[in-house]
């Protein structure tokens, strides 16, 4: 018989539970909560081991029995996936964690992470027949849906705020979405889409609101697990604003743990948010089991900037599961770690990378880390597409001036 290319059954209800098929365009679950795909695990497991997935091509599509894509032909992309994992070495041993390592997903087209979710969340969406979609962003999200839209034909009505960065409004108009910008934060651009996307005639893509973002985004757990020769680290800190990265990446080990493919022991997932930001930390360390939303909120690492995230649950969830923490940093730090990793390493992090830095740090200083732990960090985006945080002032010269030899 021959395998599948997908081995997706249905979807789950992350609260209630209820199932649901997949055969049709879906948002949440009957009681509001999100919906996630689920898979037959004996039939991955019988039809595909690690050996062989370790000898494919190296891009997310190599998990593709574990992707919702049912019909290779809707896979087109850029290539995207098997982002390096890398020693910080010089990094690792100032701020005492020798074993420092970042997953850093610059490298991806548009310049981070969300590459990941829009190439299988447009793909799915190509293959479902849905030909319109809005969702509000921050700014890399944005241009990476509208980029993977583009490849696929489906027209994009992306919302932001009106303080996203520069360059990722570019990206999206480029890409010819239909860009809109909100004088607000991206809870009110969700508002927005959601009138948009009332009648049913436009799909409402925003985060956690469609099943198969998430899935794409689990691809960061399976590539550091099999970079890693498929043993998982002690601690993995990821940047939290929405929580579909974390939330993968739990996905992601339970699936693997399942199939046999590590052992029992999970990492220690940390949420990392900013000071102006941080309603899932507010949440974990009040023992509570949602997350309640916050107003005014503010930070440089304007990727995290979610007030009222809907998989804070689900992050919470996996934080607990696993025995591990949520954090909040300063803007001061953020921007003093993006100019240290820079000067240590040669890496410029994003300001959300950046902060899962200053976690470590902090966590280490506490004794939660401990110095012989192997600690994964994400860099979810490329440093320059945030001009503003990574400024720096130089002196000026006269044209004919004389510099001593030093």
């Amino acid at each position: 018989m021959q395998p599948k290319f997908s081995y997706l059954t249905d979807l789950q209800g992350s609260r209630g539970g209820e199932r649901y098929s997949s055969d049709v365009p879906r948002n949440l679950a009957s009681d509001g909560s999100p919906l996630f795909a689920r898979y037959d695990l004996d039939g991955v497991r019988s039809a595909v081991s690690p050996k062989e997935i370790s000898q494919r091509p190296p891009t997310l599509w190599r998990y593709h029995e574990l992707l919702p894509v049912q019909d290779p032909a809707f896979v087109r992309g850029f290539g995207e996936g098997m982002t390096p994992l890398l020693d910080l070495p010089r990094l690792g041993k100032a701020i005492g964690v020798p074993k420092l390592k970042v997953k850093d997903e610059a490298p991806l087209p548009t310049g981070s992470f969300k590459a990941r979710g829009a190439a299988v969340g447009v793909a799915r969406a190509a293959e479902l027949g849905i030909t319109k979609l809005a969702m509000p962003t921050n700014g890399n999200a944005g241009s990476a849906w509208a980029a993977y839209c583009a490849q696929y034909g489906i027209e994009a009505t992306i919302i932001m705020p009106l303080d996203a960065p520069a360059i990722t409004r570019s990206e999206c108009a480029l890409a010819g979405a239909d860009v809109m910008l909100i004088d607000g934060l991206i809870s009110d651009a969700g508002r927005v889409v959601g009138q948009l996307t009332a009648s049913g005639a436009v799909f409402d893509a925003s985060t956690l609101k469609e099943p198969y973002r998430v899935e794409g985004k689990k691809t960061m757990g399976m590539e550091i697990v099999e970079q890693l020769g498929w043993h998982v680290p002690d601690v993995i800190v990821y940047p939290t604003g929405g929580g579909v990265g974390l939330i993968g990446i739990y996905k992601a080990l339970l699936e693997l743990q399942e199939l046999g493919w590590i052992g029992s022991t999970l990492p220690r997932l940390v949420s990392v948010q900013a000071d102006g930001c941080d309603p899932i930390v507010r949440a974990f360390n009040a023992g509570e089991v949602e997350v309640a939303g916050q107003d005014d909120t503010h930070t440089v690492a304007f990727g995290i900037n979610v007030p009222k995230p809907l998989g804070g649950r689900a992050v919470l969830e996996a934080v607990r599961a696993t025995e591990g923490t949520a954090i909040s940093v300063s803007d001061r730090d953020i921007l003093r770690f993006i100019g240290r990793c820079a000067a240590d390493e040669g890496m410029m992090f994003c300001p959300e990378g950046a902060a899962t830095l200053v976690a470590v740090e902090a966590l280490r200083d506490s004794g939660w880390i401990g110095e012989g732990e192997e600690v994964v960090v994400l860099n979810t985006g490329a440093g320059n597409k945030y001009p503003d945080a990574v400024k720096v002032e130089l002196p000026t010269i006269a044209r004919d001036a004389v510099l001593d030899t030093v």
